[in-house]
């Protein structure tokens, strides 16, 4: 069974429209069938054709469009497919029509360069709006071969986002066929499933993703109240250690405890050079770690990627293990308020700079793009860093910012 908007995805190739912009929630079931759509589409229409299969990353378009696609049983029973992974083609046959999809990543602005010289009979983009501008007019210039359409499905963003701005408020002006979708539009999902992924999303996140709304980030970053503050530390559990490294700014250590259910930080160290008058050495701040670490047995001590000097002393020292952290922002905090929301992170009651920041920390709603106020985010950084290249891993929970978790 499909949906209304599912069926018009169907029918858009038949349409006077040039291209198609599906948008809206997570989970609304506009990927699968807008893939299954454009295949569809390309082999009743061409044959010995290149088209374009393009998403955030060359990897998260095989796991995003390819992999689902080519596992379909109505697509194995209509046409015959050979993936070549290493030349990043998929070829699909049905007798004498034979047309080539190949895959790309637009993951920065170099990626333009990779799309160059293609001649495309259509384009597929996924989650455009993760892609910079310049990809996507590249994209869109190779599809030069009569008749081509193009193919864009994204989850919301910034009002003020290029594509917002430039393609879904002028879809009239492109010919564009402009379908907004939410969960209740995929009849696959059941009520039970709907209401657990309403659950997973809180503030921004729950407006975007849930709501499918184009909403800007504004207020305070992290919904954080006393439900989050503990006053127990488990008796157990597996010991690491997160660090945002600053000189003048402050350094800040975070020491955390997960139990298999609950990370807690359980301690904390905070330094100012600036407000001290005094700066720190890093063999200084190493006796520090010692002294917060104690006799516990840290699994790892994860530090900010750019403080490299620091990390060559944990590493020279060779009593702990050390990990650059992995410092992307807003899927770090998309995950930091989750853990938050459902009562996976905890934070002691003695952390008192960590607890003053989740108060003092913001959105610049200046900015046209999403991005906190650099300030008052020394532990939230360490606290992030710790949830996104350690915590995330060990959690078990499904994938629940698509755009993001599979990168």
């Amino acid at each position: 069974m499909i949906s209304e908007k599912q069926k018009k995805i169907l029918a858009f190739p038949y349409s006077k429209f040039d291209l198609i912009i599906c948008d809206g929630s997570v989970r609304s079931g506009k990927t699968s069938i807008m893939s299954v759509s454009f295949v569809n589409w390309a082999m009743e229409n061409y044959s010995n054709q290149l088209f374009g299969l393009c998403g955030k990353t060359v990897d998260s378009c095989w796991k995003n469009l390819v992999i689902p696609l080519t596992s379909m049983t109505y697509i194995h029973e209509r046409y015959s497919i050979k993936i070549k992974r290493a030349e990043k083609i998929v070829e699909i046959r049905n007798g004498e029509v034979t047309n080539y999809f190949e895959i790309f990543g637009g993951k920065d602005e170099g990626s333009a360069a990779l799309i160059q010289g293609r001649t495309f009979a259509g384009v597929l983009l996924d989650e455009v709006a993760l892609m910079p501008e310049s990809f996507v007019n590249q994209a869109l210039a190779r599809c030069s071969v009569e008749g081509a359409k193009m193919w864009f499905s994204c989850n919301p963003d910034n009002p003020q986002h290029w594509f917002y701005v430039n393609w879904i408020q002028n879809a009239k002006a492109r010919n564009a066929l402009h379908l907004h979708f939410t969960m209740r539009d995929n009849p696959s999902l059941s009520e039970k499933t709907l209401e657990r992924y309403e659950s997973m999303y809180s503030g921004v996140f729950y407006k975007r993703y849930i709501l499918g709304e184009w909403v800007a980030a504004e207020g305070l970053v992290y919904d954080f109240g006393e439900d989050n503050i503990t006053d127990d530390i488990p008796d157990s559990g597996e010991y690491a250690v997160s660090v945002d490294y600053g000189t003048l700014n402050p350094f800040a250590a975070c020491l955390w405890c997960w139990d298999g259910k609950t990370a807690t930080m359980i301690r904390e160290y905070y330094y100012s050079g600036r407000n001290e008058h005094a700066n720190k050495t890093d063999e200084e701040y190493y006796v520090e770690l010692g002294k917060l670490i104690g006799d516990l047995p840290v699994s790892a001590i994860v530090v900010d990627p750019s403080a490299a000097n620091f990390i060559e002393v944990i590493k020279r020292h060779g009593k702990y293990k050390v990990r650059k952290a992995v410092n992307d922002v807003i899927p770090g905090i998309a995950t930091v308020q989750r853990y938050l929301h459902d009562g996976t992170i905890k934070i002691h009651r003695s952390c008192k700079n960590c607890i003053r920041e989740f108060g003092l920390y913001r959105w610049d709603e200046k900015s046209n793009e999403d991005k906190p106020i650099k300030d008052s985010d020394h532990v939230l950084d360490s606290l992030r860093y710790y949830t996104f290249t350690l915590l995330r891993r060990k959690v078990g929970k499904e994938p629940y910012i698509p755009l993001y978790e599979r990168w």
